[in-house]
């Protein structure tokens, strides 16, 4: 059972009375008071903030969002989607350099893997036909795409940019707990946060030693330049977006503005005779490589969906012809399927031949009889994901839910076991996050999105991601979609 204590050392201004709860992790102050080592400076600092001075601050820090159109768009089963200012705490979390030395080297170690896991399956398949991840389970995956067989894109590289989630247990421990390598989002947010930081709250900001995160943009243009098809010098890169009405659509916009490229919808490009063109001002445009921000089913109506409107007729074509390049590439969906996650540490073993370094949250596959039987007599102590969606979207929590609910629940998952897994409920760690309701800094649980790059002969993790947290109080969903939060990530040695 988790119990609750209130540290009350003299006066702590913002955090007078600030509620820390046993058997949870907070990454700033223990349950026995004390701040943490990293956040004695930062802590010390905010104590110099008086409620009223603060709120004046956050409040800047939010119209600055809103005039600069920082927005996400949040779904729910009674709205389409309602767009509002991406909210940000501007508490920060401190990662010390060491310890995110460790977790880069992981984050580059697990995406090697997945791309040597990626051409292997669209080639040999060496590792089905070894028996180290079962073939049903690969061929069943909406994701795998037989357009890509044979295929190999430029550099061998298939996911270029992965957004990979971390959390941290009570254990003190980072562990993996998805991995995103179709379209990930939320690197726009990043930049954006250390903007807001660096301007609301320069004189903290100062203080200390922060590894920058504003060179991702050009570490992203050098690799999208790094994968350019052969015997191209000096590439046409865009990025193609669904258009303004997508949740993530000031993402695109300022990633396509900060590398100095042009934004494109798939009415501006045309394919003729197997080459990609833009329409321009001037006339056509030879494009060479087409960071996509648009869904693989989306991409040529051609060749997948007869009724998109958003992607371009003949597109895959001039793609297999090695005339443009697509990042990422399609077909990457098949190695961010939840279900094959549980093996992304086999795959670790299998092809670089080393141990993980970054372990996976133990996952239970519901298409698996034993595990099934496990999920269906613990739900409510379980975590159930559906295996081919994002966003926060589809989990269902057991802790706390009515019987009927669990009831209803099995059913569904009876109904498709190939797409749900579960997993234990983590206490993931919590971190203090300023509520304004309550004018005071709370425990809340966070979660870390990473961003990683690789190309060819090209490899980069953005120093820190987008902090994520759950606003309400308790909750463990931090996704933006589902009304979460962000905070700053700083690097520091």
């Amino acid at each position: 059972m988790i119990s609750e204590t209130l540290i009350s050392a003299g006066d702590m201004g913002l955090f007078t009375n600030y509620p820390t709860r046993n058997g949870m992790f907070d990454e700033v102050l223990s349950s026995r008071g004390p701040v943490q080592n990293y956040y004695k400076q930062l802590v010390s600092s905010f104590e110099t903030i008086s409620s009223s001075e603060y709120q004046t601050m956050n409040e800047a820090a939010k119209r600055s969002f809103l005039y600069q159109g920082i927005t996400f768009a949040t779904y729910n089963q009674n709205s389409k989607g309602v767009e509002r200012i991406f909210p940000f705490d501007l508490f920060p979390r401190i990662i010390h350099q060491a310890e995110w030395n460790t977790i880069e080297k992981g984050l580059l170690q697990r995406t090697r893997a997945l791309n040597l896991f990626l051409h292997d399956l669209y080639h040999d398949r060496k590792i089905l036909k070894d028996g180290l991840i079962p073939k049903e389970l690969v061929f069943s995956s909406g994701n795998m795409l037989k357009e890509m067989n044979g295929f190999t894109p430029p550099g061998s590289t298939y996911c270029h940019i992965s957004g990979t989630d971390l959390i941290r247990h009570s254990d003190g421990n980072y562990y993996v707990l998805e991995d995103n390598v179709r379209c990930p989002s939320g690197v726009s947010y990043v930049l954006a946060n250390r903007e807001a930081m660096k301007k609301t709250l320069s004189h903290v900001f100062k203080q200390f030693n922060v590894s920058q995160v504003i060179d991702y943009p050009s570490a992203l243009l050098a690799m999208l330049h790094s994968v350019r098809p052969h015997g191209v010098d000096e590439p046409v890169c865009v990025v193609l977006t669904p258009g303004m009405y997508n949740s993530a659509y000031y993402e695109h916009s300022i990633l396509a503005q900060k590398m100095g490229i042009e934004l494109v919808e798939g009415r501006d490009l045309f394919v003729e005779q197997d080459f990609v063109y833009m329409n321009t001002i001037y006339g056509p445009e030879k494009v060479d490589v087409i960071y996509r921000r648009i869904d693989d089913a989306f991409l040529d109506p051609l060749t997948f969906n007869p009724d998109s409107a958003l992607g371009v007729p003949g597109l895959m074509s001039a793609y297999r012809k090695g005339n443009v390049t697509l990042v990422n590439a399609p077909g990457t969906g098949v190695s961010d399927d939840k279900a094959v996650y549980v093996y992304v540490p086999d795959m670790i073993k299998y092809y670089l031949g080393e141990e993980p370094i970054l372990n996976n949250v133990h996952t239970y596959r519901c298409d698996v009889k034993s595990d099934l039987g496990y999920v269906m007599e613990h739900m409510d102590e379980l975590v159930v994901k559906p295996v081919d969606q994002s966003g926060g979207y589809g989990i269902f929590i057991g802790a706390g839910r009515t019987k009927e609910d669990i009831a209803l629940q099995r059913e569904i998952i009876k109904s498709n076991p190939r797409g749900y897994i579960a997993q234990p409920i983590m206490n993931l760690s919590v971190h203090s996050t300023y509520i304004e309701s309550k004018e005071k800094f709370e425990p809340r649980h966070i979660d870390l999105r990473t961003f990683t790059l690789i190309g060819k002969d090209f490899e980069y993790v953005l120093k820190g991601g987008l902090s994520r947290v759950a606003l309400k109080e308790g909750s463990l969903i931090v996704n933006s979609s589902q009304g979460g939060g962000s905070k700053d990530t700083w690097i520091v040695s």
